[in-house]
């Protein structure tokens, strides 16, 4: 919490008064919840406060928490749709109570999100996926991650083009479109995946968690590559370096991620610290996780892919080298991280919605806005199913099996899982946008209110509606509930334990289980040959886990030594 009180602080706005005799007068002074948000806005100015602004902010997070747990079982809601309409009401206090001179607490900095909010996430998505299963849909994860976030950049783009001229809007460059291209090409699918069973649905749930973290590296390395060339004029010698330039980006932060997630796994088995205290190996697996994405930005590559598959590396390797203490911390402590960092962004967006020095400049010209943000929700729909659904056929032919192919109702739900936008999307608006968060021309922050426009609508409107059409779409049997519920903790102490590629080794350890398997498991190949996974399950026990370490090359030895005299 401390890590996120850091950034809460970062965040505030600048020349605020020293911690110190912040924390002195707000203790001595005291005052009540209406006048702290009052001063909250009052001094959102200049001279705002951090502890106010902590305080309200660590409120915020407890409430979305606890009003998550509530509505679990809700028809219609979930945490990201819950965490919005708080950020959301509390921005509306704050306006109110500062007769409209602000509406949230910090001053959004798209690089401090890049930062300190988003590599959680993203590492914990790469720490806790199932290998087995995104692997050996690796090439159609690609095709929706890559590939269709190619042909939603360029429909949105050419789209804007054509339609924003029939609105007057000549206010944007060709930069400007082809920015608006790559930040509604990332999607936000948390919604869809709350909603999902990872052991009812394994392919649909692998395809959709796994595209969605390709696309917002995609998406991201877009936008990077826009902005280093000079696109006033293209022409094809352009267009080729501009291509050749996301290959670049993609192979080598992806390599980098590898390359960071072997060498923490080379260095706990060698060293192996748990034999005097788990802490070291616990705090050098979350330094080097941060490392592997500090270093890419730092080199200027793709910070997102980076971190990810540095997550899938260290759970595959590094985790199983360190005792069994650390891997339930470490485990926990990530997604911990991971689940504060969304509710802090959802809340944030919320807030920055109703930011009145944007609204002002858009005040002036409300039809124009309204057909902006109209003309955007309808590119990312259209865009989304011209990649979705021609792209299901292609996979569909290299799949032979009639089981492995995907139905038109499960691509109705990647598709539908792609249409929300979230904080990928704001943050990049706000790099092409804004000038450390400020937005003084009137075209910019019109991009940025429809920008806003079109997440709130996406994630408040189509989460919704999530719920109810993932049950029509995915029926649910009795049985497999049940068997689900009594699988769960099984199947959750034992998720991260997995080889990377599965083979026939795992049988034997599921048949001493008197349980039958769910239908998705018992439609699972358990001794794939002669395909890639079975060479590469081959090449890791012969080369890489005897060096690297990993499941059944470490040996186990469940605590530290200090750790067994307190028990």
């Amino acid at each position: 919490m401390s890590f996120y009180i850091n950034i809460c602080r970062t965040l505030s706005l600048s020349q605020h008064l020293p911690f110190k005799s912040s924390f002195s007068r707000c203790v001595s002074g005291g005052s009540s919840l209406g006048s702290v948000v009052v001063r909250l806005g009052l001094k959102s100015g200049t001279d705002a406060t951090p502890v106010d602004s902590i305080t309200l902010c660590v409120a915020l997070l407890c409430a979305c928490i606890l009003i998550g747990h509530l509505l679990e079982k809700n028809r219609w809601m979930n945490e990201s749709i819950t965490a919005l309409s708080i950020g959301l009401c509390t921005g509306l206090i704050i306006l109110l109570t500062t007769e409209g001179k602000s509406s949230h607490l910090f001053l959004f900095n798209e690089q401090l999100f890049f930062i300190y909010v988003l590599p959680p996430i993203i590492f914990n998505a790469g720490f806790q996926v199932k290998k087995k299963q995104f692997f050996r849909n690796f090439m159609t994860i690609m095709l929706f991650g890559a590939v269709g976030t190619l042909i939603s950049f360029i429909i949105i783009s050419l789209g804007s083009v054509q339609l924003f001229n029939k609105l007057n809007i000549d206010f944007l460059d060709t930069m400007d479109y082809l920015a608006l291209g790559a930040i509604f090409s990332a999607t936000d699918s948390v919604c869809t995946l709350q909603v999902l069973n990872q052991e009812e649905t394994p392919l649909l749930y692998s395809l959709v968690f796994g595209e969605g973290v390709v696309n917002d590296a995609t998406s991201v390395v877009l936008l990077n590559a826009i902005q280093r060339f000079d696109l006033s004029h293209i022409t094809s010698s352009i267009a080729m370096k501009l291509f050749g330039n996301f290959l670049y980006l993609f192979a080598t932060s992806t390599l980098l991620g590898v390359a960071v997630g072997l060498v923490s796994a080379y260095i706990i088995k060698k060293l192996y610290f748990g034999r005097h205290s788990t802490d070291r190996e616990v705090a050098l697996m979350i330094l080097m996780a941060y490392l592997s994405y500090i270093m890419s930005e730092l080199f200027n590559l793709s910070a997102i892919l980076t971190v990810f598959f540095c997550g899938i590396v260290m759970s595959h390797y590094t985790w199983h080298n360190v005792t069994e203490s650390s891997r339930v911390t470490t485990k926990h402590a990530f997604a911990t991280l991971s689940f504060i960092a969304e509710i802090f962004i959802f809340v944030y967006v919320g807030m920055d919605a109703l930011d009145i020095e944007k609204w002002k400049f858009v005040s002036k010209s409300p039809c124009r806005s309204i057909g902006v943000s109209s003309i955007l929700l309808g590119l990312v729909l259209v865009g989304r199913a011209a990649s979705i659904f021609p792209l299901s056929f292609i996979s569909n032919l290299t799949r032979k099996s009639q089981s492995d192919k995907i139905g038109l109702k499960q691509q109705v739900v990647i598709w539908w899982a792609g249409l929300m936008r979230g904080a990928v999307s704001v943050a990049l608006a706000y790099n092409q946008f804004t000038n450390s968060g400020h937005t003084l021309l009137p075209g910019n922050a019109m991009m940025i209110t429809s920008t806003i426009s079109v997440v709130l609508f996406s994630t408040v409107v189509f989460g919704l509606v999530t719920k109810p059409l993932m049950r029509v779409l995915l029926p649910k049997t009795q049985s497999s509930n049940e068997l689900s519920c009594e699988l769960a903790d099984s199947v959750d102490s034992k998720s991260l334990a997995l080889p990377l590629l599965g083979n026939g080794k795992e049988r034997e350890s599921d048949a001493d289980i008197n349980i039958p398997l769910p239908t998705s498991k018992r439609m699972l190949p358990w001794d794939p040959t002669h395909t890639v996974h079975h060479y590469w399950r081959k090449f890791d026990d012969a080369f890489m886990r005897p060096v690297f370490g990993g499941r059944g090359f470490t040996q186990y030895v469940p605590a530290s030594p200090t750790q067994w005299t307190l028990l």
